[in-house]
């Protein structure tokens, strides 16, 4: 009886130690974030074709050694898909 009477005037815990160390880590990871992408070394590197070694992915290929084969023609005719046809979408030219 009197191991009750000990606990009924305590308020009830509340979790601070936890809440407040996932609001830390959530900062930490925002900040960390924000800095590794919009830091100053993260500028985009922008090179015009006339920088570019090889124009086309063929001679970028060949120049390291490598063969290209094309790919083989398709058929003609393809088989018929199952199922509704598709519709065209409206004209928006038309109103």
């Amino acid at each position: 009886m009197m191991r009750q009477d000990r606990f009924e005037n305590s308020a009830p815990r509340t979790p601070r130690r936890p809440v407040m160390i996932a609001i830390a880590v959530a900062t930490f990871g925002l900040v960390g974030m924000l800095v590794v992408d919009h830091g100053p070394w993260s500028k985009p590197q922008v090179h015009t074709a006339e920088m570019a070694n090889h124009r086309t992915t063929g001679e970028s290929a060949r120049a390291v050694g490598a063969t290209v084969t094309p790919t083989p023609p398709s058929r003609g005719l393809e088989p018929e898909t199952p199922g509704p046809k598709p519709i065209h979408p409206a004209n928006p030219g038309e109103r």
